[in-house]
């Protein structure tokens, strides 16, 4: 059974800000011993939000709901990632109703997902591919939503971070799908899932060997990689340690819009769409790494 997945949108926090406002910004960099090389690293832009994370969840899925054309009571489940629900169990509940009633999806099926830090996104795209293969729903919505709380931590070594969320529809049809989605895989290494290890190359390509496998390509045919926006010579590196080229490297969105958690796959891939630098035909491959984990999603673009 064919999946699609339709119309990938994001929302960013609605506050532009230099990467420069971000308080204790010069403690920070001290901290990790790196040098403050705004071009090096690819410092630019942050988005920041006043907003709650149920807020950005409603904005993105709705976006998607509407660029899908489908009607929300049509939904059959919400597959909600987030790196940080709410502390309090007894708010989990309310959560999930503002976001349910907001989307007007109050009859759908939801499930939480957040242990996969920032590849959470794919991994609840991996999860709803299932649930739709599989027969037990027809529309299940994904929506990853992150903000940071503490501003002090919005630089890490690694990246900076904004606040934002994305969200695609995965459906069987009828509906218009902009992408098949191929294949779906993941590796692990629960000895480096511990936050203080570094991404691992060889996880990507295990990741790589099970999608390219499964569609019967090779990583050539790969025509773009949509990746996490982490710091620009972490990026290439792992990226490239794990086969990739520099040309299937989409990096503008670093300095942009910095790292949106778990969304920026989708949101490279939505704005590459909107660049018209996708073609028809060709696959796709969105990933995202962290400590111990890695998550594939290879899609093909549909002929409009």
């Amino acid at each position: 059974m064919a999946v699609y997945l339709c119309a990938p949108r994001y929302v960013l926090g609605e506050l532009d800000e230099d990467h420069t406002s971000i308080p204790g910004l010069a403690d920070r960099i001290a901290e990790f011993g790196i040098q403050a090389r705004a071009d090096f690293w690819s410092w630019g832009r942050i988005r920041r939000t006043t907003r709650d994370t149920g807020a950005l969840a409603v904005e993105s899925g709705t976006a998607t709901l509407r660029g899908a054309g489908v009607d929300p009571a049509s939904v059959d489940a919400l597959v909600l990632c987030s790196t940080q629900f709410p502390a309090d169990t007894r708010k989990h509940g309310s959560y999930a109703a503002a976001i349910l009633t907001g989307l007007g999806i109050e009859g759908a099926h939801f499930i939480g997902l957040t242990l996969h830090r920032c590849a959470n996104l794919l991994a609840g795209v991996q999860l709803a591919e299932s649930l739709v293969a599989g027969g037990a729903f027809r529309r299940v919505l994904v929506v990853t939503t992150d903000r940071v709380t503490d501003e002090r931590q919005r630089m890490e070594k690694f990246a900076l971070f904004s606040d934002g969320a994305a969200s695609c529809l995965l459906t069987t049809g009828p509906d218009p799908g902009e992408y098949e989605l191929v294949a779906c895989a993941a590796a692990h290494n629960v000895h480096q899932l511990d936050w203080a290890n570094e991404i691992s190359a060889d996880l990507a390509h295990q990741v790589n060997e099970t999608l390219l496998k499964s569609a019967g390509i090779a990583l050539s045919d790969v025509a773009g990689l949509l990746h996490a926006n982490v710091f620009k010579p972490i990026l290439i590196l792992k990226e490239m340690q794990a086969g990739f080229r520099p040309a299937q490297l989409y990096t503008d969105n670093i300095a942009r819009v910095g790292h949106c958690f778990a969304a920026d796959p989708l949101i490279n891939l939505v704005d590459r769409a909107a660049a018209g630098q996708l073609d028809a035909g060709r696959y796709y491959l969105l990933a995202s790494s962290v400590t111990g984990s890695r998550v594939g999603v290879l899609i093909r673009k549909v002929a409009p």
